[in-house]
C-alpha cells in the first residue's frame, strides 16, 4: 500500500523527535514514558495502511528511537519502498 509523502514526512519528524528525546532510563522506570508510546505517536499519521506494513515500520521507527546513528538508513529504505510511484 502506497502511503502519501505528507505522511511519510510526518512520521519522520515525529521519529527524529522521539529519538531526540529518549532516554532508557525514563522509559523503563516511568509507567508514562515508554518506548512503545513513542512509537505510537510516531506512526499516528499513517493509521490505516497495511497490518504487515504497520509492523515493519513499529520496528524500524523503534529502531530509529534508540539509536539513530544505526538505524535511519534502515527507515529511509522502507518510506522510499512503501512510497506511492512518482507521477507521470
Amino acid at each position: 500500500m502506497a502511503i502519501p509523502q505528507e505522511q511519510f514526512d510526518d512520521l519522520l519528524s515525529r521519529t527524529a523527535l522521539a529519538a531526540l528525546f529518549y532516554y532508557p532510563e525514563v522509559a523503563v522506570d516511568d509507567d508514562g514514558l515508554n518506548l512503545q508510546n513513542d512509537i505510537a505517536y510516531c506512526l499516528e499519521p499513517d493509521a490505516g495502511i497495511a497490518d504487515e506494513d504497520a509492523e515493519r515500520l513499529r520496528v524500524a521507527v523503534g529502531r530509529v528511537i534508540t539509536n539513530p546513528t544505526a538505524h535511519r538508513s534502515g527507515l529511509l529504505a522502507l518510506a522510499i519502498e512503501l512510497a506511492p510511484p512518482p507521477a507521470e
